[in-house]
């Protein structure tokens, strides 16, 4: 009976945990939007237009983020077996994914005010694109792919070889002449940005951060359980 009491305990802190974990993730996207729909001026050049960066650049942001993690993972679990890292790039993979869409369509958007255009085949959108591809890939070599050994390992060799992608995302547009314009804020460098438009940047940003990670151990959740049902059904086979 102690140890049944013991994991009750342990399921309501994590449902009072994940319930918090929402009020403060949707409160800070509430404010950020406010903030960047509201509050932050328009561009002197592209007026109104500027506020789809306010979603575009932290949705870009994160689904580098998320794929270089799971490209990370991925190399442990290959060299060291360690297989919650497999879980973990696993779980993130369709959060990543739904960023890079956001990513792509809302640079469209954005461009066609700005550029005339809703595509171009430039370094910088073109290895956005393929970025999608590979969490495409990923995704899909789970999807069809039943023994969890044989998944672990393709989906690991893609999570690795799309690392290659990232850094030409990154810096396409110092290696390449793009339409894309170049970073306006570097960890090196102070921000090219004003802090008016900064702020409501970094609010967006951290509270994409948290709904990410709300879904994140969420989904890690719902993975441990399933190994655990198959581990099951297999010693009951």
């Amino acid at each position: 009976m102690l140890n049944l009491f013991r994991i009750k305990k342990i399921f309501e802190l994590s449902d009072n945990f994940f319930y918090w974990l929402k009020i403060i993730f949707l409160s800070i996207i509430i404010f950020g939007l406010i903030l960047s729909l509201v509050i932050s001026p328009k561009d002197y050049l592209q007026g109104d237009t500027v506020r789809i960066m306010y979603v575009h650049v932290p949705s870009s942001w994160l689904s580098l983020m998320i794929f270089s993690t799971m490209g990370v993972c991925s190399i442990i679990s290959l060299i060291f077996k360690i297989r919650v890292c497999t879980i973990y790039a696993k779980s993130l993979a369709p959060i990543g994914f739904t960023f890079s869409l956001i990513s792509v369509f809302t640079g469209s958007l954005w461009g066609q005010p700005t550029w005339g255009t809703f595509w171009t085949w430039d370094a910088r959108l073109t290895s956005m694109l393929l970025l999608v591809f590979f969490y495409i890939f990923y995704i899909l070599s789970w999807t069809f792919i039943k023994n969890f050994f044989t998944a672990e390992k393709y989906s690991s060799i893609i999570a690795i070889v799309g690392l290659a992608n990232i850094p030409i995302i990154k810096f396409s547009v110092e290696w390449w002449n793009t339409l894309h314009q170049p970073a306006s804020i570097k960890l090196t460098e102070s921000p090219a940005i004003h802090a008016s438009m900064l702020t409501p940047l970094l609010v967006m940003f951290f509270g994409f951060g948290l709904f990410a990670l709300f879904i994140f151990l969420i989904r890690y959740k719902t993975e441990i359980l399933k190994l655990k049902k198959d581990k099951l059904n297999n010693i009951l086979k």
